[in-house]
C-alpha cells in the first residue's frame, strides 16, 4: 500500500516531513514566515491586521524576560520558539486542540523536538522552564484576550487566571503588518543565537 505523501514544501526549498521531522529540514525563515501569516484567535481580532503567532511569540519573549530577568539566553530562545511547530500546523483554539486529541499533541511535540534540535536547545525542554514560558503565554493571552479580542478583563481573569497589572503597565499590543512581524521574529531570534 503506498504511503501518503507526509511532508510539506519550504519556501526555503527544505521539505520538511511533518511526520519525521528532522532538525536538517528546518529554516528559521520558513518559521518566522510561516508563523507571521497565522492568525491567532482564529483571526477574531480587531484591526487591520491579523494578530500573528510570530507577534504572540515575541510579546511572550517580552513577558518572560521580564518575569523570569535572570532567565539564561537559552530559555529566552525557548519562549520565542515555544508555539514555533504551528508555522506548519496552524494555531488551534484550546477547545478545538482537545477534541482533536493526542494525536495533534504528538505531532507538535516531534515538531518542537525537531525544531529545539536545530537551534541548540535540549530537544525537551525542562518542565520548570514549560512552566515559566507557560505563565508568560497566559499573561499574553489575557493581554490579547482584553487588548483586541473582545474580553472583559472579569471574563480574561477566569479563562486565563488574573495578570498582575503593574507588569504590563507600559505593554500594549499594536497589529503590524505581516511582514514586518516576520523580519522582527527573525532579528530577534538572531540577537538570541549571537547571544548562546
Amino acid at each position: 500500500m503506498k504511503q501518503a505523501r507526509a511532508w510539506q514544501r519550504m519556501l526555503s526549498g527544505r521539505r520538511l516531513d511533518l511526520l519525521d521531522p528532522t532538525p536538517v529540514d528546518i529554516e528559521i525563515e520558513d518559521i518566522a514566515h510561516g508563523l507571521a501569516f497565522v492568525a491567532r484567535w482564529n483571526g477574531q481580532t480587531a484591526g487591520d491586521h491579523a494578530y500573528s503567532v510570530a507577534e504572540h511569540s515575541l510579546l511572550v519573549t517580552d513577558l518572560f524576560c521580564r518575569m523570569q530577568p535572570k532567565a539564561p539566553v537559552k530559555w529566552r530562545l525557548a519562549a520565542l520558539l515555544h508555539d514555533a511547530p504551528e508555522y506548519v500546523i496552524g494555531d488551534m483554539i484550546s477547545p478545538v486542540k482537545a477534541a482533536v486529541g493526542p494525536g495533534y499533541e504528538g505531532l507538535d511535540e516531534r515538531l518542537a523536538a525537531a525544531i529545539h534540535i536545530r537551534f541548540g536547545l535540549p530537544a525537551k525542554i525542562p518542565q520548570t522552564i514549560k512552566r515559566q514560558i507557560k505563565k508568560a503565554d497566559k499573561v499574553s493571552a489575557w493581554m490579547e484576550a482584553t487588548q483586541i479580542a473582545g474580553f472583559t478583563e472579569a471574563e480574561a481573569d477566569k479563562f486565563f487566571g488574573r495578570v498582575d497589572a503593574a507588569l504590563i503597565a507600559d505593554m500594549q499590543i499594536n497589529l503590524r503588518p505581516a511582514p514586518e512581524v516576520r523580519g522582527e521574529f527573525t532579528k530577534r531570534h538572531a540577537t538570541l543565537l549571537e547571544a548562546l
